[in-house]
This record gives structure tokens, sequence and C-alpha cells, in this order.
């Protein structure tokens, strides 16, 4: 049987906790990224971000100013059961994207935040500008899909 042009395309689905070494890799470039947050009224909010992605701790990490749209997005989203709020992020360099989604805290501790700095200097290759009002957005994977 032969698959119709116009026939949808299935995802690729990606262990996130053990992914493969092309999409791990496409993962350590230098790109910007994007977090899609849901507003109180269900509508994506997608704001650019730097993300660093550690499948063996299971999480992304993306920094951010606790005043932020994000942040509040989050934050009233995230359920009485502490499961966290629902978020994408996603990066794309032509025709090669990956995206990873999970559920979102806000973290504050300042070793936890720290640590994220760190490795956002790993990725992006500059220390973050020193900021009183930063956070951690710290999600943990639950999918993962793309085409590196």
């Amino acid at each position: 049987m032969t698959e119709s042009p116009s026939a949808p395309r299935a995802t690729p689905r990606i262990d996130p906790l053990d992914p493969p070494e092309p999409y791990l890799s496409f993962w350590r470039e230098r790109h910007h990224c994007t977090l899609t947050t849901l507003r109180p009224d269900g509508s994506p909010h997608v704001a650019p971000v730097g993300v660093t992605y550690d499948p063996a701790a299971g999480v992304a990490r993306v920094l951010a100013r606790r005043t932020s749209r994000k942040v509040a997005h989050i934050r009233a989203a995230a359920g009485e059961d502490g499961s966290g709020a629902r978020v994408a992020v996603c990066q794309h360099a032509g025709r090669r994207w990956a995206t990873l989604e999970g559920r979102a805290r806000i973290r504050t501790e300042p070793a936890a935040v720290a640590e994220a700095e760190l490795r956002f200097e790993e990725r992006y290759g500059r220390r973050p500008t020193p900021n009183p009002d930063r956070v951690l957005i710290e999600i943990t994977l639950t999918r993962a899909m793309g085409k590196p």
C-alpha cells in the first residue's frame, strides 16, 4: 500500500531519558529556542529562551526573570498537587527540529539557579549577566520528538 502524498507523517518519537546521539548532539549545538506556556484562558504564549537539556536527570532548564509572563503562567498552572504546568521547548535549524515536553515548576534555590547558569554557559558560550531576579524553570520531561 502506497502512502498518499497528502497523508500526515508520524511525528518521530524519542525517549527523552535515552535519546539517540544525533538528537542529543543537536541539543548541544548553540540554537535559540522557544518556550510555550499556557495562559489562564488556555491560549499558548511562546517566548524566545535559551534551553539546556539533561537527559540523565530527565530535565530541561530555562533561566528567567521571576516577574516574566512565562513564570507567571507556570505558577498559575502548576496545580495544587505539585505536578507542574504543561510546557514545551523547541528548537530548529533548517529542516532539523527538536521538541521537549513536560511539567514545569519554578525553582528559586541559589544552588539550582547557579547550576542552570553553568549549563547555560556551557551550551551558549557565555555566562548569563548577573540578575538577582533570576529563577529557574525546571521541566521534568515526559516526551521528546524531532528530526535532528
